[in-house]
């Protein structure tokens, strides 16, 4: 039975090689090529290329004209009449190029003969920086080396690694670009001190050469595995004092520990010795989801650390909120006897409220009163009472988690806009962006000094000057005149804007309209109905739906003109107020017919006209009885 080598029969390598034989016979069967000196040449040296026919193989009628032709791939070099050419070639580029030698007869094709490869290439450079790790203290030693600049020609690499008592081991490597070796031995930290060398030697078919020897103790090379098993626990359920521990391999020193919030690119970084799989953290934020990881070194100064163990995720314990929450009233009367207080606060910050808030608790009292205080929880940041107007009152508003509640923020109900001289003047807005805009004003009358705070506050101005929540406001020091307000501003929308100055418990303030983004209305007004009132006409209409409006509406027109007349409209401008939704014209002419229409503007532009309504105004003459009067409107 045939012996198998390297996994294939005998027989199948045996035809193998006959066939490649026979594959040369038949190309070479009319003639050889030789090569001197070598197939194998250094870049820049010369070769001869001799190509000579074997007898009886040149052209069969007219021997005495054979032309044998040398190529260098497919371009003819040389040529020569006559039974053998010998040409000598130079500056052959680095790499293998292909001669092929052809015979050309008159009156025939050209005949192939023989060929021949041509190798150039370099010497092998010296290796380089030889480095040797063995991963874990059961692994096995893998080496490393820079081979330099490509020699064109196939090299082999052998690594020979020595130690003490005449330990020898070596392995070779036969890959095209090899640059790194597993001995496939294991080195063990027992004796930590011994020396070891290893040494990377280059060869090819122009020379070798070695590398400076690199030596080395086991504690140089032994990288550890990395930490696993990495787990954390909380002492008394707090973030504030926990305890992180991990399995190492048995020889480890030193471990390194690095942590941060998974919301953070910074890592903080804590090196421990003799750290037996344990270290105690005392900074980390309560709530708060971190990221740990742990790499291992076996010696101080030797050697080189694991790679990072997987990341262990977690989010810590809650904590008592600590932040006070920013909290802002509007106060309305209703009546006579009662009027209405809205509460409103922001959430927390994540620092601040150190959990998740469940609630908030809210309490409104008398300051002056011996009644009982009206109190609330609710899950909403809003709230609102309905209390008697006599008396001063104060609310505490406080957050709470499952730990404990914050410090309660606790505020004296004024009227914020009661004190004249403290209003700010000339309040502007202006576009800051499309979703920003810029509000500026002066100090107030009264002295600058006198001011505590400045409170910008925002919201939506509603169809019918109905304004809801959201509210929106920011808090600005005393030295600011101006604030960018950009939280729930959109484009194309109308904002009623307030700015408070506050002094102790008095206010004052003053409004503007502003957007951050407008254009041209996208209709006029629709008017709903036109009625008379002592010889003149009161014009209403309804509100432009807010989508339509694009921004804040500074002006409406009324138009008018005689019906069927070609005249130029006679019109009306009136300055825009919230509340408005109509106006009396007087100039009208009696028992003539006019059209109406309205129009609004917005700093952009004017609208397309809304409706149009047709009206006539009675005379003075009364109707016979059972005649309808002219002052019928016709719609």
């Amino acid at each position: 039975m045939a012996h198998a080598v390297r996994g294939y029969p005998l027989a199948l390598i045996f035809v193998i090689m006959w066939l490649l034989i026979k594959a040369k016979i038949d190309v070479c069967k009319r003639g050889d090529v030789t090569v001197k000196p070598s197939h194998v040449i250094l870049l820049g040296s010369a070769v001869n290329i001799s190509c000579s026919l074997k007898p009886k193989q040149g052209c069969l009628h007219y021997s005495s004209l054979n032309r044998l032709i040398l190529y260098k791939f497919d371009r003819g070099i040389s040529f020569h009449n006559g039974h053998s050419l010998t040409s000598q070639v130079t500056d052959l580029p680095l790499g293998t190029t292909l001669f092929v030698c052809k015979l050309s007869c008159i009156n025939s094709d050209e005949i192939r003969i023989c060929g021949a490869e041509i190798s150039v290439g370099v010497a092998p450079e010296q290796p380089r920086n030889v480095s040797c790790i063995q991963k874990g203290e059961q692994g096995t030693v893998a080496c490393t080396w820079d081979r330099g600049r490509d020699t064109h020609l196939y090299t082999e690499y052998a690594l020979q690694l020595s130690g003490p008592k005449n330990l020898n081991w070596q392995k070779q490597c036969k890959d095209y670009y090899c640059d790194h070796l597993d001995l496939g031995i294991n080195l063990t930290p027992e004796s930590p001190e011994s020396i070891f060398t290893a040494k990377v030697t280059a060869t090819n078919s122009l020379g070798s050469s070695p590398s400076f020897p690199s030596t080395f103790t086991v504690l140089d090379i032994v990288r550890p595995l990395p930490p696993w098993d990495v787990r954390i626990e909380f002492q008394n359920a707090s973030a504030s004092r926990c305890s992180l521990q991990w399995r190492d391999e048995g020889r480890v020193l030193l471990n390194r520990l690095r942590y941060r919030p998974r919301n953070s690119k910074a890592w903080n970084m804590v090196t421990v010795t003799n750290a037996k799989g344990r270290h105690d953290l005392l900074d980390l934020k309560p709530f708060t989801e971190y990221e740990f990881q742990i790499s291992s070194k076996l010696h101080l100064y030797k050697g080189s650390w694991s790679d990072w163990s997987e990341s262990l995720r977690t989010q810590t314990p809650e904590e008592e909120p600590t932040g006070m929450l920013d909290v802002w009233y509007m106060k309305q009367h209703i009546d006579y006897n009662r009027q209405q207080i809205s509460l409103f606060w922001k959430n927390l910050s994540v620092s601040e409220a150190r959990g998740r808030i469940l609630h908030y608790r809210v309490t409104l009292q008398e300051v002056t009163g011996g009644k009982a205080p009206f109190q609330n929880i609710t899950g909403h940041t809003s709230w609102t009472w309905v209390v008697p107007r006599t008396g001063n009152w104060a609310v505490a508003v406080s957050a709470a988690n499952s730990k404990g509640s914050s410090p309660p923020t606790r505020i004296n109900i004024t009227n914020l806009c009661g004190a004249g001289l403290l209003a700010p003047r000339q309040v502007s807005a202006d576009s800051g962006g499309v979703d920003n805009i810029v509000v500026t004003w002066q100090p107030p009358r009264k002295a600058p000094s006198a001011v505590q705070e400045y409170v910008v506050e925002w919201r939506e101005l509603r169809a019918g000057g109905d304004t809801q929540p959201p509210l929106n406001w920011l808090r600005s020091p005393p030295y600011n005149v101006s604030a960018l307000i950009s939280e729930n501003i959109k484009p194309y929308i109308c904002y009623e804007i307030r700015v408070y100055a506050l002094s102790g418990d008095q206010g004052g303030c003053s409004s503007i309209l502003g957007n951050s983004k407008h254009k041209a209305p996208l209709s006029g007004p629709h008017i709903n109905a036109i009625t008379e009132e002592k010889g003149s006409i009161l014009i209403s209409w309804n509100s432009i739906p807010a989508q339509e409006q694009m921004g804040c509406i500074l002006s409406y027109r009324i138009y008018w003109k005689e019906r069927d007349s070609n005249s130029k409209p006679q019109l009306c401008e009136i300055p825009y107020r919230v509340s408005q939704n109509s106006h009396p014209i007087n100039s009208l002419q009696p028992r003539v017919t006019y059209v109406l229409w309205m129009t609004a503007l917005t700093a952009a532009g004017e609208s397309s006209q809304g409706n149009e309504r047709e009206f006539c105004l009675p005379g003075e003459d009364t109707a016979a009885p059972g005649q309808a009067p002219d002052s019928l409107a016709r719609s």
